[in-house]
């Protein structure tokens, strides 16, 4: 089964869809219609396209039964969305991000996405492929050329209660096997999720779907929204910490325990889906802690998942959580979770000035630890002890 990455309707390789190349120059072909089943799925007006069909065999191409001319543009039955073919012959895992308001979200999205493409692509000997143009269009646009362009902080997401986003759909690659080489892929399927859109009942629907195609979640966390922690803060992140107290939707574990329960509506007992809590900015509270602190120590990158780091890691943040009265995160995890993990992480890698990225720029602390571990759950990246 292949799941679309736009409308997370699971569709059998045997019903895939086309579209026409309709006419082109002199070539002769469909003429474009408007797209009813395309337009109702993205909310607007009904683009006009070469129309959709169906073959009884598909393979990587197929013949249009109206005008004859062959195509390669696969499509999903269920929303008319264009299908990549790297997409289609490799699906892959789909992970899911989701996170309250101001969990930092997009920085994280910006930044891990240039990090996969330069320099942790480079150590894991990694393809890093956009699966579609408007993927492509709209990383540029809406992440790359505001902070790394402009070097502007990325605003809130805005909930998608009026049209679904555009999904970011890449196909991460690598070769993996000692004696036996082979290519694993890793579909990374980035839904920006505005944190009231996890409460809102009319976008249950989509979000169930997008969570139920799922083979892992990555939960992030904002620490300046978490009380207990508002005393390890320098005076300037406790100024922007706890402005959403008086928000009761957007409490960091009410988050954690809506994902989860529209995860249990296909799954009763513990999930086995593995979760990867991140505390992000992290920046912000390394001086307080102990200079022995694992959170201290940069990852080294050894193209391989160092498991002492992973495990002093994971204790350091569960202490953390502990010792600003947020255990209860850590407990309920273990409860709902076969297999959980905890991290800290910074975006930026430095506190920023006002609306922009700080003089220093942009230096990533650990942004990739939560997928370099789903990796390894996947059996795509090795594990080593020091």
């Amino acid at each position: 089964m292949i799941t679309c990455p736009y409308c997370f309707v699971k569709v059998a390789p045997a019903r895939i869809a086309f579209r026409c190349l309709g006419k082109s120059g002199r070539t002769e072909g469909c003429e474009p219609r408007p797209d009813e089943v395309l337009g109702a799925f993205r909310g607007g007006a009904a683009p006009a396209l070469p129309p959709v069909f169906s073959v009884r065999r598909p393979g990587r191409r197929a013949l249009c039964p109206a005008c004859s001319r062959e195509t390669a543009w696969r499509v999903c039955p269920s929303c008319h969305s264009r299908l990549a073919t790297e997409y289609c012959a490799n699906p892959g895992k789909i992970v899911a991000l989701v996170g309250a308001k101001h969990a930092g979200k997009s920085t994280y999205i910006a930044v891990l996405i240039h990090e996969l493409m330069n320099r942790i692509g480079e150590e894991l000997n990694a393809s890093l492929v956009p699966c579609d143009d408007r993927t492509i269009e709209r990383y540029k646009t809406d992440f790359a050329r505001p902070l790394y362009g402009d070097h502007t902080l990325l605003d809130a997401t805005q909930s998608a209660e009026g049209a679904p986003r555009d999904p970011l759909v890449y196909l991460l690659t690598r070769t993996v096997g000692r004696m036996r080489r082979r290519t694993a892929s890793l579909t990374l399927v980035l839904f920006d999720t505005a944190g009231e859109d996890l409460r809102e009942r009319e976008m249950s629907e989509l979000h169930l779907r997008y969570l139920s195609a799922a083979d892992a979640v990555i939960f992030l966390l904002d620490p300046l929204e978490l009380s207990g922690a508002q005393a390890a803060l320098h005076t300037s992140a406790r100024e922007r910490g706890g402005t959403l107290a008086n928000d009761l939707m957007s409490d960091q574990m009410d988050v954690v325990v809506r994902v989860t329960e529209l995860l249990r509506k296909r799954n009763n007992g513990r999930l086995s889906i593995p979760a990867a809590v991140a505390l992000s900015k992290i920046d912000e509270l390394r001086a307080s802690m102990e200079r022995q602190s694992a959170l201290h120590r940069t990852r080294d990158p050894a193209g391989a998942l160092d498991l002492d780091d992973r495990e002093a890691v994971d204790e350091q943040v569960r202490a953390l959580l502990h010792q600003w009265q947020a255990g209860m995160i850590d407990r309920y995890l273990s409860q709902q979770y076969d297999d959980y993990a905890l991290f800290g992480l910074s975006a930026l890698g430095d506190v920023p000035e006002g609306k922009t990225v700080a003089r220093s720029g942009i230096r990533p602390y650990r942004v990739e630890d939560p997928l370099l571990w789903l990796l390894y759950r996947f059996k795509m990246l090795d594990g080593i002890r020091r």
